[in-house]
C-alpha cells in the first residue's frame, strides 16, 4: 500500500509558475515509477508527466513538454511538478499517481497506475 499526498496547487496568472508536491508513505518509494495526471471540469483524466524508480528517464505529454519538470526525492518519497509559462488550459485537479509495471504506450493509462493521491486545484487566469 502507498499513500499519495498533494500540495502545492493554487491560482496563479498566465505566465506565472507553481511547484506541485506529492509525498508517499506506506511502502518502499523507490519500487514505484510516479506520474502525474490532470483532469479539467468535465473531462477525463489525461497523462501529464512520470519519472522512472530512480529519476534517471522522464517523459511528459506533448502539451507541457518545455515547460512542466518532473523530478524525485528518494531520499525524502516526494515527487514534484515544477510548472512554469502556465496557460489557462492548464486549469485542472493535478493527481499524482504510483505504478510499478508502466512502459511504453501504458504510461500515459490511468488504469495501468496502482494508486492516487487526492488531487490538488491549480487554476490559471488570463
Amino acid at each position: 500500500q502507498v499513500q499519495l499526498v498533494e500540495s502545492g496547487g493554487g491560482l496563479v496568472q498566465a505566465g506565472g509558475s507553481l511547484r506541485l508536491s506529492c509525498a508517499a508513505s506506506g511502502s518502499t518509494f523507490s519500487r514505484f515509477r510516479m506520474g502525474w495526471f490532470r483532469q479539467a471540469p468535465g473531462k477525463e483524466r489525461v497523462f501529464v508527466a512520470l519519472i522512472s524508480k530512480i529519476g534517471g528517464t522522464t517523459y511528459y505529454s506533448d502539451s507541457v513538454k518545455g515547460r512542466f519538470t518532473i523530478s524525485r526525492d528518494n531520499a525524502k518519497n516526494t515527487v514534484d511538478l515544477q510548472m512554469n509559462s502556465l496557460k489557462p488550459e492548464d486549469t485542472a485537479v493535478y493527481y499524482c499517481a504510483a505504478g510499478q509495471e508502466l512502459y511504453g504506450p501504458a504510461i500515459q493509462r490511468s488504469e495501468n497506475y496502482d494508486y492516487w493521491g487526492q488531487g490538488t486545484q491549480v487554476t490559471v487566469s488570463s
